[in-house]
C-alpha cells in the first residue's frame, strides 16, 4: 500500500510503537510528522526513521503533551508549515508510579492519555476536515475493560493512588473521547478508530523497576508488533469509511460495556472542553 502524498502525524514517535509506526508507513512513503518532548531523542530517532527507509520526509516538532499551551503552540507551528493533514495518531502514553501532576495542574495519565488527544484533535479538526478523507487513530488499552468512570475524582485525588486503575480510568475516557467523536464527524469525510496495541515492551516501563522493565522486555510483544494495527488502520484501503470502532489484531472488537455509555461521553467531553478552555465543536 503507496503512502505517498499522505501526511501522518504520530504523537511519541521517537521510541517504542510510535517509532515503529513511523517507521512503517515512511516505508510506504507517507510524509511523518514526529511529535516528541525531547529534542535529543527526537532528532536521533527522525535519523535513524531516514536512514532504515530511504525516506526524507520525516519532520520533527517538539512538543510537551502534558502541557496545554505547548500543544497550542505545536498546532500553530504545523498549520504554518502545512495545508493538510491526512492521518492523525494520538499515541503518546505515560505510566507513571506515583502521582504526579502537569504544568497545568492535572493529574499525568489523565492529562497525556485523555486531554492531549482530545485537544491536539480538536485544534486539528479544521485541516483534517479540509485533507477528507482523513483518519484518526486513538492508541488506548485493554486496561480500560477494568475502570469505572468516577466524574467526581477524575483526577485520582480522594483516594490511594493505584498505577492501573488510574491508567485504566485514562483509557477509558478516551474510548469514551472515540465514539463521541464519531458521532460528531458524522458526514464530515473524518473517521475515528481505535486501537488496543496489545501489551508490549515500550518506554511506558522506564519508570518501574528494573525487575519490571526486565520482565517486560522478556515477555511483552515488540513494538513493531504493537505497531502492525496502528499501521494498518493508518493505510488500508479494506477500512476505508470504517469508523468508531475498536481494534484488535487489525479486527473491529467490542469494547466495555461503560464505553459505549453516551451520557457518560457528553458529560466527559464538555467538562474536558472546560478543562482545555476549548469552544466545544
Amino acid at each position: 500500500m503507496s503512502m505517498e502524498g499522505k501526511i501522518c502525524m504520530i504523537t511519541g514517535a521517537n521510541s517504542g510503537i510510535g517509532k515503529a509506526t513511523a517507521i512503517g508507513l515512511a516505508e510506504m512513503g507517507a510524509t511523518i510528522i514526529m511529535i516528541c518532548r525531547n529534542e535529543e531523542r527526537g532528532e536521533k530517532a527522525q535519523k535513524e526513521i531516514i536512514e532504515l527507509t530511504g525516506n526524507k520526509d520525516v519532520d520533527l516538532f517538539l512538543c510537551d503533551l502534558s502541557s496545554q499551551e505547548s500543544i497550542r503552540k505545536l498546532v500553530a507551528e504545523f498549520k504554518n508549515k502545512y495545508q493538510y493533514l491526512h492521518v492523525l495518531i494520538n499515541n503518546a502514553g505515560v505510566m507513571l508510579s506515583k502521582r504526579t501532576l502537569s504544568v497545568d495542574g492535572i493529574e499525568m495519565n489523565f492529562a497525556v492519555h485523555h486531554l492531549a488527544p482530545f485537544l491536539l484533535t480538536n485544534l486539528l479538526l479544521d485541516i483534517l476536515k479540509n485533507s477528507a478523507p482523513s483518519r484518526i487513530i486513538n492508541v488506548t488499552s485493554a486496561a480500560h475493560r477494568m475502570a469505572k468512570m468516577d466524574f467526581d475524582d477524575l483526577q485520582s485525588e480522594d483516594k490511594k493512588y493505584r498505577l492501573f486503575k488510574v491508567y485504566g480510568v485514562s483509557k477509558l475516557a478516551a474510548m469514551l473521547f472515540t465514539y463521541e467523536l464519531n458521532r460528531r464527524l458524522e458526514g464530515t469525510g473524518v473517521t475515528v478508530n481505535a486501537v488496543h496495541p496489545g501489551v508490549v515492551n515500550s518506554n511506558l516501563s522506564r519508570d518501574h523497576s528494573a525487575f519490571s522493565r526486565g520482565f517486560a522486555k522478556l515477555f511483552f510483544k515488540s513494538p513493531e508488533k504493537g505497531a502492525e494495527t496502528s499501521i494498518y488502520l493508518a493505510s488500508s484501503l479494506d477500512i476505508e469509511g470504517v469508523t468508531g470502532k475498536y481494534f484488535i489484531k487489525k479486527e473491529p472488537k467490542e469494547s466495555s460495556e461503560e464505553s459505549y455509555n453516551e451520557e457518560y461521553a457528553k458529560r466527559l467531553w464538555e467538562i474536558s472542553a472546560n478543562m482545555t478552555r476549548l469552544v466545544s465543536i
